[in-house]
């Protein structure tokens, strides 16, 4: 019995030290930044960053000379078949918590456990966008045509293929009309979340960025 509240007990010691260890750490580096000092560009394409106050996305234009995404993100996999949308959201997740969790009422501990410490798979969401309107949660970047080619390789590298084709994900959980899902490369964990490829996204285009961030304050606290 001593020897089982030892365990435990030390246990609960060192879990406490990573908890807090890990709260300073998503506190203080999210505050280093990368990418500061940025050239003039002739060429410009319009992104932007979003978010919904706990989750970000790369919003980019559905269709330019480098990319046109409307023949990667087909809009059949839709449930709105339109081809008017001039924007297209990029997110990168959990899968459990995109497709099982539409609020935070209905996480399980399970899941929230899985995607913690590498255990789940992952999953791409796409939501098409007629118009972007910039606000305290949508910031617009200006990048050249060699920054957002950058881009273009980040994202396409981040959808898991299967003879070059992208693997959309067979659920009935839309978030909107203009939605879907698709599966992912990499694993979600604390230390690499939906906020950090977002944040990662924008290291890969030379934007600003912080050195490492698991929330989406670190990356708006550079855009204000």
């Amino acid at each position: 019995m001593k020897k089982t509240l030892y365990i435990l007990k030390s246990f609960a010691r060192y879990f406490l030290i990573f908890v807090l260890t890990y709260l300073l750490a998503a506190y203080l580096v999210p505050k280093v930044s990368v990418n500061k000092h940025k050239q003039k560009k002739q060429t410009k394409i319009t992104i932007y960053i979003q978010s919904n106050g706990v989750h970000s996305d790369i919003v980019v234009p559905a269709k330019t000379l480098v990319k046109d995404w409307t023949k990667t993100i087909l809009y059949k996999q839709t449930l709105a078949a339109d081809s008017t949308y001039n924007y297209l959201a990029f997110g990168w997740g959990d899968r459990a918590f995109y497709l099982e969790t539409p609020t935070w009422a209905e996480l399980k501990p399970s899941n929230a456990l899985k995607a913690a410490f590498w255990l789940g798979k992952s999953a791409m969401h796409t939501v098409y966008q007629k118009d972007m309107q910039e606000g305290e949660l949508c910031k617009k970047i200006q990048l050249s045509t060699l920054e957002y080619e950058n881009l273009v390789h980040y994202i396409e590298a981040s959808f898991k293929q299967h003879n070059t084709q992208i693997i959309p994900i067979k659920t009935t959980v839309h978030y909107n009309n203009t939605d879907a899902f698709y599966e992912a490369n990499y694993h979600y964990s604390l230390f690499n979340t939906c906020n950090t490829w977002t944040n990662n996204a924008l290291k890969s285009c030379r934007q600003k960025a912080c050195l490492w961030t698991p929330h989406q304050k670190g990356i708006f606290d550079l855009y204000k």
